[in-house]
């Protein structure tokens, strides 16, 4: 009777055992199976065509990326600009949002971006305000205060100080001046400006201030001829000589864009792309900013000025995804 229970009782050991086996090869199985679902589900099932996003989205205006929105969201039951954060990442993501803003709505981004958080990036602010004409910052401002619910002139003068503050927010409120030149005062104006710089001890910022940001660019154009023949040296050495730090660079920026905004934007794009790889943050902004401003201009003068296309040049300092969409937006090799 022993025997034949302990063969029962071995019986029924050897079963659960077995049982306890197979559980625990299923539930490797499942786990198994589990991992690679969501293996597939990141990798197959939302696969991610970068190419097509740049076929569709450099090669179309604004509006027409606009139009695409929202037949996608019609379409698609919810929001492309989400759809596309979460779908790309990186240097594409950058150009691509980027790309769905409006001009006045991407400058106003940057600027806001500029002064959030600790410090100030000081070089985008005076890209942007020392570069815009009149009529393009009075929609940024516009735009800035639709988008922050703030005033543009508040924010820079909370995270700027001194004369290069004062010369800011002079840019920021300026009227739009008459494109008519004042031939009576082409002659004080240059006259004064030199007074205030190369002939004295010292510089009247306040002077410079005032004529750079109150006169019309035909009106400067003309200024800064007349000033040579009072100076010995041009408007763009004096400034060197007179002021240093941010204050020199915006107003270096000002004269530049007044001579020639194209020639500026070319020679930005030539020193981000000096070195080894590329500065992408300034050459993603001109970029995206210009594409549909005045680009083709910028790269005639780039390679005029600097003896090759801007097409080669950036094909040499970038790469992948990010490449293939800033080169679609340059628009061809000159």
């Amino acid at each position: 009777l022993n025997k034949i229970f302990d063969t029962h009782l071995y019986v029924v050991y050897k079963n659960i055992y077995i049982n306890v086996l197979l559980l625990k090869h299923l539930y490797i199985y499942i786990n198994v199976l589990i991992k690679t679902f969501i293996y597939i589900n990141k990798y197959l099932y939302k696969w991610v065509d970068e190419q097509t996003i740049i076929d569709v989205l450099t090669k179309r205006t604004y509006n027409q990326r606009r139009e695409i929105a929202f037949a996608y969201e019609r379409r698609a039951k919810k929001d492309m600009i989400s759809a596309l954060k979460g779908a790309l990442s990186g240097s594409l993501e950058t150009v691509i949002l980027g790309l769905m803003k409006s001009t006045a709505q991407y400058d106003a981004s940057e600027i806001k971006a500029s002064i959030k958080g600790l410090g100030t990036d000081e070089e985008s602010l005076i890209e942007i305000l020392c570069s815009r004409s009149n009529a393009e910052l009075k929609e940024i401002k516009k735009v800035y205060k639709e988008l922050f619910k703030k005033d543009l002139e508040k924010d820079v003068a909370g995270d700027t100080s001194g004369d290069f503050a004062k010369l800011l927010l002079a840019l920021a409120k300026r009227d739009e001046p008459s494109s008519i030149i004042d031939y009576q005062k082409i002659d004080e104006d240059a006259r004064a400006l030199y007074d205030a710089g190369v002939k004295r001890k010292g510089t009247d910022v306040k002077c410079w201030i005032s004529i750079m940001s109150e006169r019309s660019v035909p009106h400067l154009q003309k200024v800064f001829e007349r000033y040579k023949s009072y100076s010995p040296y041009d408007m763009q050495e004096s400034i060197r000589k007179e002021v240093k730090g941010d204050l020199e660079k915006s107003f270096l920026t000002l004269v530049q864009c007044f001579e020639n905004k194209q020639l500026y934007f070319a020679n930005r794009l030539q020193d981000a792309m000096k070195s080894k790889g590329a500065k992408e943050k300034v050459l993603t902004r001109i970029i995206v900013s210009r594409c549909e401003v005045d680009l083709k201009k910028i790269r005639q003068e780039f390679k005029a000025h600097h003896g090759k296309s801007l097409y080669q040049t950036i094909a040499e300092h970038t790469k992948g995804d990010y490449q293939r969409a800033l080169l679609s937006l340059c628009g061809g090799d000159d």
